[in-house]
């Protein structure tokens, strides 16, 4: 029992030697890790380490006389970034950068062991919001929209604030992309507005100044804003331009949109804009000069799509536009080309949750000995799989077009319906039926991850929250393709979207601590959702300030060195113990 207590104390001891820290830093400014000696004794090894593999970054050794970094390590990211203070120990590392950031482990070996880590994180600075007059959007003769917006961002919160009040809120956690936020305010409103871009450790505001912004949009407001897309008979580029490195953007007709297969269709065209693996860009819808929408990517190459309806009948000239900050490409629409009714070519939109399987129907009751049938996927039409009965063909080919189907494709051989098992995002897209004789008929695939439920949390760091009213944030991280909201009872409060990108996404709410109605925040796409029900009563307990805070802090702390303190002493009594025993 003597032996399993000195076991316990020597464990113990080992413990308390280790300690954590983080660490936050500005890109390009310098960071000094704390040994937290006042001198190194000579018999100390000092040994300071970097990541996952614990690269050697310096050591230090009084008793061999070695006070070295190794700059050299790890692909020479450290190269004339290091200093090691011969006193203290303490590791400095000069003009930052991401490729700094990490884990960082001290050593010291001496008398006695200890060990010490450090979690640094590394903050690109921020640059001052842009606000803009949205004169695409329709405004009215009371109300001027506007939006805040920055570019190349990752790791920052973009917000409205109406005064001390928070309005609105989007988040980007490591993906460098274009944010933008909207805003809508009457022309005669008094109140203070800003526009606040922050990261843990700094933040950038914008105020809003409404009578400047909100005059009249005109036409030459709009030059300012965006910039106008090239005339219809505007000379090409030469080919050795600026813009041969971008592409010229595709228009095509989405016969898969829902308002194509539907009566609607006899009077509105669902078209589609898009262009494949392009970074830096901003691919836009304008009618005449006047720009309807856009989206922008930053350092992604990634496909962009953007969609626009029209009527049939629509005299106006359209065009879409692939911008970058040195040219751009602008291809028309020609409606009477393109909108001809989606005939000839039926189309089905099937939605599916990843991981789950889709079965595509042929509507065959019965394959015949003369039908030739074929699967194809994707804008290649590869072929995934055949059915002929006179030569005796029934076929998956799973290893077109790189794999991606491999042992998920199922035929039917009485109706000759094709089933995609375990089913990932890999498998949205285009499938085609061909029949011979008959129409083909296409299927518009969609596949959904599975949703996390929201969380709410209490916001003690907003200002708002008073003695009244209690400020909440429901969020989520790391979704696309859906929609975040707040209800209350059965009515919506507000809402917040993404499409594609993954990213997290938060949503404030301000309610009275007294307030008896029923509150939900809702996560969802197109096919499920996830609600969270809030329990004011629960959660809207007031914000204890920092000096209560402090205090309890305190005594956290003093009452776990009183608990250590004790243990060292039973440890020790039980040592003398076995000592006298002896």
């Amino acid at each position: 029992m003597s032996h399993m207590s000195v076991l316990f104390c020597l464990c113990w001891w080992n413990l308390i030697g280790v300690f954590g820290e983080s660490v936050s830093v500005m890109e390009g400014d310098s960071v000094t890790l704390n040994t937290d000696l006042t001198e190194i004794h000579e018999d100390d090894d000092i040994l300071w380490k970097f990541g996952a593999e614990s690269s050697l970054l310096a050591e230090i050794s009084r008793e061999k006389q070695i006070f070295s970094t190794y700059d050299d390590a790890l692909d020479g990211r450290f190269r004339d970034r290091l200093k090691v203070d011969n006193q203290i120990g303490s590791l400095t590392i000069t003009n930052i950068t991401t490729q700094h950031a990490g884990l960082y482990e001290l050593d010291i070996i001496g008398v006695k062991w200890s060990s010490k880590t450090f979690s640094v994180s590394v903050y690109a600075r921020l640059p001052v919001p842009n606000i803009t007059r949205d004169c695409s959007s329709s405004s009215s003769q009371q109300n001027c929209s506007l939006v805040c917006s920055v570019v190349n961002m990752s790791h920052v919160t973009l917000s409205w604030y109406k005064g001390n009040s928070l309005l609105s809120i989007i988040s980007v956690s490591d993906l460098s992309i274009s944010l933008s936020l909207p805003l809508e305010v009457e022309y005669q409103d008094k109140n203070t507005y800003s526009c606040v871009l922050n990261n843990p450790i700094s933040n950038q505001t914008q105020h809003l100044d409404i009578s400047k912004l909100c005059n009249t949009c005109s036409g030459a407001l709009l030059k300012f804003l965006s910039p106008p897309p090239p005339q219809a008979d505007s000379p090409d580029p030469p080919p050795d331009s600026e813009n041969a490195h971008l592409p010229v953007p595709n228009i095509t007709r989405d016969c898969s949109s829902p308002s194509s297969s539907s009566s609607f269709s006899q009077q509105n065209c669902s078209l589609l804009c898009s262009v494949v693996n392009v970074g830096h860009v901003t691919l836009s819808w304008y009618k005449g000069n006047s720009l309807l929408s856009s989206i922008s990517v930053s350092d992604l190459s990634i496909s962009l799509s953007l969609p626009l309806e029209v009527e049939y009948q629509d005299k106006n000239t359209y065009s879409c536009v692939l911008n970058n900050p040195i040219g751009n490409q602008t291809i028309h629409l020609d409606i009477n080309e393109l909108c001809h009714t989606c005939s000839g070519v039926f189309s089905e939109s099937v939605s599916v949750m990843e991981g789950n399987s889709a079965t595509l129907n042929t509507d065959v009751t019965e394959i015949r000995d003369n039908d030739d049938i074929m699967w194809k996927f994707g804008a290649e039409n590869s072929l995934i799989a055949q059915i002929n009965r006179d030569n005796q063909i029934f076929s998956t080919y799973d290893d077109v077009p790189d794999g991606r189907f491999r042992d998920r494709l199922k035929l039917d051989n009485q109706t000759g319906s094709l089933t995609i098992t375990n089913t990932t995002t890999q498998h949205a897209g285009l499938y085609k039926l061909d029949i011979i004789g008959v129409k083909p008929k296409t299927f518009s695939v969609s596949v959904y991850a599975h949703l996390p439920v929201p969380n709410i949390t209490r916001d003690c760091s907003s200002s708002s929250s008073s003695q009244q009213n209690c400020s909440l944030l429901c969020s989520v991280v790391n979704v696309s393709d859906v929609t975040l909201s707040w209800y209350k009872g059965n009515s919506l409060l507000s809402s917040i979207s993404v499409s594609d990108l993954s990213i997290s996404l938060s949503l404030p709410l301000e309610v009275e601590y007294q307030d008896k109605n029923t509150y939900s925040c809702v996560l969802n796409n197109p096919i499920s959702n996830q609600t969270r029900h809030l329990d004011i009563s629960q959660l809207c307990q007031p914000c204890a300030d920092s000096d209560t805070l402090t205090v309890l802090i305190s005594v956290a702390v003093s009452l776990l060195i009183v608990a250590g303190f004790g243990i060292f002493c039973f440890c020790w009594k039980c040592r003398k113990t076995d000592d006298s025993d002896l």
